[in-house]
């Protein structure tokens, strides 16, 4: 969320890259923080990002 509030937007890699996380974890956390409105998921596939709502 801190990532997304300071660049705008935060993407699957950026999120690897700063927690070490798995991909099926971070996908995870990402669905439920889109589920509960805190992000909004722009794209699909390799050309998704998630900005704040």
């Amino acid at each position: 969320m801190e990532f997304a509030r300071e660049h705008g937007r935060v993407t699957m890699m950026d999120a690897i890259k700063l927690t070490g996380a798995s991909r099926n974890t971070l996908k995870r956390h990402f669905r439920d923080l889109t589920e509960r409105h805190h992000l909004e998921q722009h794209g699909s596939g390799r050309g998704v990002w998630y900005g704040l709502k």
